[in-house]
């Protein structure tokens, strides 16, 4: 059975504080969690929500503070005491082994207690029913969809039981259609009893799902709006409550774009107005095939045309050949078959090296380890891949003073906060990191850049920031290849969407109207096919 909660079984964080070497990552937090609601958590990135979840999950203890069920202190020492407390968290990626079916992933969760297979499917059938989805206990997790993985974590955090639910950033991968199934299954959910705490950084979700929402800002408690005050709410009255906790005097520099990326209104880009079809093709793939790198799928008959100063994004599912197409067009793989065109001539052959000497840089997903080098240098990052290159190197020697100019050149254009050219850069936060990537690849002659993911995990000052340089970029004539799993970001820049499944094309969306999201999620699910 479901455990159900009555409302003496609040779970309380009293002067929660938790302090990692440089940062105080809580500082004083004390919230009340209550049977039957939905708490929202928001902030930015390092506001600290994922270090007070830590500690509700049992992977990180506190430096000071009490958490306490039903008025008793109970001290969560790791996941498996918060597990025995009725304490599920459904993290952002998939735990599942894609190997194993739905029925074996569940029993793998057990605490390592073999279930029986009849008393596993009567338990499995039992959360099924409770979320209100069909849940196939033999389906392998390697052939779900990403709304139905989602569902079998959810069941997985309930299977022994729960009074509390996290779910964290349940719908950053999620399209339109699995996002309604997933707010019914948390309505359903909170109707059985269960305290659901969602962290999400869409204000528009907060306001549609949350029954009271807090905002952590550096660590602290900086805004709380109660059930009984967002119920009198309308939604641009809770977000700008919202905003203006989240970033208090720096809401003026975030500006009207904060609800917009946040999730708040729909994109508002007249992108049907500009006929591209007037425009020269920079980029053609034709019937271009590439195999994957590891887990990857691999790329399989692209064909696809992107034009001067458009953006075109690929949406699709995490893992469903982004990579390959992304490391295909920059030429860090080799097109098994198939033909890739730049600007009029045949690429398919040329590496690296040659395509960027014509125009076409990749930022990769991965900034930490492939896209920096964090050990080096601001300046030596900015200027890597132009090594050889004078005035940067003289007979195989660099030349720091023409590095430095440079790096203080991009370094202010680009607003890359950093002590000084000379710091390490794996010492520098996500935002900057991404900023070093953008500044050195749409610098000296960028003609076409890809982009994979740019703004994943980044804060949303920097958000803004980043969707502002690859708009202006195309605005003066470049164009964009966008790979994001966040149909938002892709919806706010694209002038076309195609969605790409198992490593092919399966459709093509002009972003024109209000309609757009759903469009794409159709083929993302693929409930149709084609283009539009």
């Amino acid at each position: 059975m479901v455990t159900t909660t009555a409302t003496s079984d609040v779970i309380s964080l009293r002067g929660i504080t938790k302090a990692f070497p440089g940062v105080v990552a809580n500082d004083d937090v004390s919230l009340d969690i209550v049977p039957g609601q939905v708490h929202c958590l928001l902030g930015e990135n390092g506001a600290g929500k994922s270090t007070l979840i830590s500690i509700l999950a049992g992977m990180q203890q506190p430096d000071s503070g009490t958490v306490s069920i039903g008025g008793t202190v109970v001290d969560i020492s790791s996941p498996k005491v918060a597990v025995d407390n009725g304490i599920g968290v459904v993290h952002q990626h998939s735990t599942l082994v894609p190997a194993f079916t739905v029925l074996e992933n569940l029993m793998l969760g057990d605490g390592g207690v073999l279930l029986d297979e009849k008393r596993a499917t009567r338990r499995l059938e039992e959360l099924a029913g409770l979320l209100g989805v069909e849940i196939d206990p033999h389906a392998l997790a390697s052939d779900l969809g990403l709304g139905q993985q989602q569902q079998v974590e959810i069941a997985k955090a309930m299977w022994k039981g729960s009074r509390l639910l996290v779910l964290d950033e349940p719908t950053s991968m999620l399209t339109p259609q699995a996002i309604e199934h997933l707010a019914e299954s948390i309505a359903r959910v909170k109707a059985e009893g269960l305290a659901v705490v969602l962290i999400t950084h869409k204000l528009r979700e907060a306001y549609a799902m949350g029954d009271c929402v807090t905002i952590l800002r550096a660590g602290r408690n900086v805004g709380h709006i109660s059930t009984e005050e967002l119920a009198t709410y309308s939604e641009q009255q809770a977000q700008d409550a919202i905003l203006a906790a989240m970033f208090g005097e720096d809401i003026v520099a975030v500006g009207d774009e904060a609800t917009e990326l946040a999730g708040a209104t729909e994109a508002s880009r007249e992108t049907a107005a500009i006929d591209f079809a007037s425009r020269p093709v920079r980029l053609e793939l034709r019937g271009a095939s590439s195999r994957g790198a590891g887990r990857d799928v691999d790329v399989e008959d692209v064909s696809l045309t992107l034009r001067e100063g458009e953006i075109l994004g690929i949406a699709g599912i995490d893992g469903h050949g982004q990579n390959a197409l992304s490391e295909l067009v920059a030429g860090q793989r080799p097109a098994s078959t198939g033909t890739l065109v730049f600007d009029g001539d045949d690429i398919t052959r040329s590496g690296v090296r040659g395509r960027q000497r014509l125009g076409i840089r990749y930022v990769t997903d991965d900034r930490l380890h492939e896209g920096t080098v964090g050990s080096m240098s601001v300046a030596v990052n900015l200027v890597i891949k132009r090594i050889g290159e004078q005035p940067f190197w003289r007979s195989g020697r660099i030349q720091p003073k023409a590095v430095d100019a440079e790096a203080k050149r991009l370094i202010d254009e680009y607003g890359i906060r950093t002590p000084s050219p000379a710091t390490r850069a794996g010492t520098l936060s996500g935002g900057n990191i991404q900023k070093i990537l953008l500044a050195r690849e749409l610098t000296n002659g960028a003609r076409l850049v890809v982009v994979n993911k740019p703004t994943y995990g980044l804060d949303l000052k920097t958000v803004h920031l980043v969707r502002e340089i690859l708009t202006d970029f195309a605005a003066q004539g470049g164009s964009v290849l966008l790979l994001s799993t966040d149909l938002d970001e892709l919806i706010e820049l694209s002038h076309r969407i195609q969605v790409i499944s198992r490593g092919r094309l399966v459709g093509s969306v002009v972003n024109d109207g209000p309609g757009t999201a759903e469009k794409v999620g159709q083929y993302m699910t693929g409930a149709i096919e084609g283009t539009d």
